[in-house]
């Protein structure tokens, strides 16, 4: 693994870091908490503008055709700087989900306005009181002629309010995987949203379905393929969120350090505070030695080398150092790091909340001790 990055990367980077400092400050992030829609749109036209919505999708789709290395470039500069869009939902699982089993008809449909931002569409997951893996899926989707009808409740399903349509996970049958992957118009009668408020106070909905009538043709795939699909995707995105968290951490910390230079205690600088430094010294370390699993997990990608332990293995130190880094931060700024005229709250509410969101502590440790214990023969549910 080469660890340099080339000239053109970094440019990708300088770029994107100076996009979310023009139209997605921390002012912006702020203005946004508990927003309804969640995103700012003059910030969402420059992503589209200037081809990030489809970094990874195939030019034959207005796409960049780039790799998990770029994609990780840019994620590392969201985590930076906070910026709220459904980049993730839309560009990340939802285009990744038709890009890997959809037909040409529904790839031709979505892909090229999931590039151009014309779309925005957002998967329908997780649900009331059941887990992250197949079984956690129970929402149903009953034949009906030539169409499923779909009963039950989804819940942190993000921007749904600004969705074109929704990726709902929906089970057919009893077997654990018997699971299809439907596009679904958000304003279907039987659908209903109700906002849900997080910790991290990003746009979240709970999504209840009612005798919701949806074609069979719009099944991305085939019968009963949707769980495989789905976990193909996650362990890519995940990759994208590590990098996230990282960026978010090595921010962060530069924040700490800056406000251990500044602030004075005794007639010292806090970092003059031997304990103080080592806290810091010792977040560093975990910053460098997780942005290096990260891109090595993002090269892996890139090459398709097997990522099934490197992806859970990459969000889960990348969330957890993202974690601990902001709860010292937030010891060092003292007790007015917690309130709200301190940029350093922002980062310590949502690093917690990228911890538990899209596969949290518990069901990474699954994965990764699949692999290491059975070779990924494990069942996690």
């Amino acid at each position: 693994m080469d660890l340099d990055f080339t000239e053109e990367q970094e440019m990708l980077r300088e770029m994107v870091r100076g996009v979310c400092a023009e139209y997605a400050s921390l002012d912006v992030v702020r203005k946004l908490e508990d927003d309804p829609v969640g995103y700012p749109p003059a910030f969402w036209k420059q992503l589209g503008e200037l081809g990030l919505l489809g970094l990874t999708l195939p030019e034959k789709y207005g796409g960049a055709d780039q790799s998990a290395l770029e994609a990780a470039i840019v994620y590392e500069e969201l985590g930076r700087s906070l910026s709220p869009s459904p980049h993730f939902v839309s560009s990340v699982l939802s285009a990744g989900a038709l890009a890997l089993a959809s037909s040409e008809e529904q790839k031709d449909a979505w892909l090229t306005k999931i590039a151009s931002g014309e779309a925005i569409l957002t998967p329908a997951w997780l649900e009331p009181k059941h887990g992250y893996g197949p079984d956690g899926v129970q929402l149903r989707a009953v034949a009906d002629g030539d169409h499923y009808r779909l009963n039950g409740t989804k819940q942190h399903v993000a921007f749904a309010s600004a969705a074109s349509r929704l990726i709902v996970l929906a089970r057919s049958g009893d077997a654990p995987e018997d699971i299809e992957l439907l596009l679904v118009d958000p304003s279907l009668p039987g659908i209903e949203l109700t906002q849900q408020f997080s910790l991290a106070s990003d746009t979240q909905y709970e999504l209840d379905f009612v005798d919701v009538r949806v074609p069979m043709a719009d099944r991305i795939g085939g019968p009963k393929s949707g769980w495989a699909t789905w976990n193909a995707v996650m362990h890519s995105g995940i990759i994208l969120l590590a990098a996230q968290a990282i960026g978010g951490a090595e921010r962060a910390l530069e924040m700490t350090v800056q406000f251990a230079k500044e602030r004075k205690q005794f007639d010292k600088p806090l970092g003059a505070f031997q304990a103080l430094a080592h806290y810091m010294a010792d977040a560093a370390t975990e910053v460098d030695g997780g942005r290096i699993l990260v891109y090595e997990a993002a090269w892996a990608r890139a090459q398709g080398k097997p990522i099934e332990r490197l992806a859970p293995m990459a969000k889960l130190f990348a969330c957890d150092t993202f974690r601990k880094l902001t709860a010292m931060a937030e010891q060092v700024h003292g007790g007015v790091g917690f309130t709200i005229e301190y940029d350093i709250q922002l980062y310590f509410r949502r690093a917690k909340q990228l911890q538990m969101s899209w596969w949290d502590t518990r069901y990474l440790e699954e994965l990764v001790a699949s692999s290491v214990l059975d070779g990924g023969s494990r069942t996690t549910c």
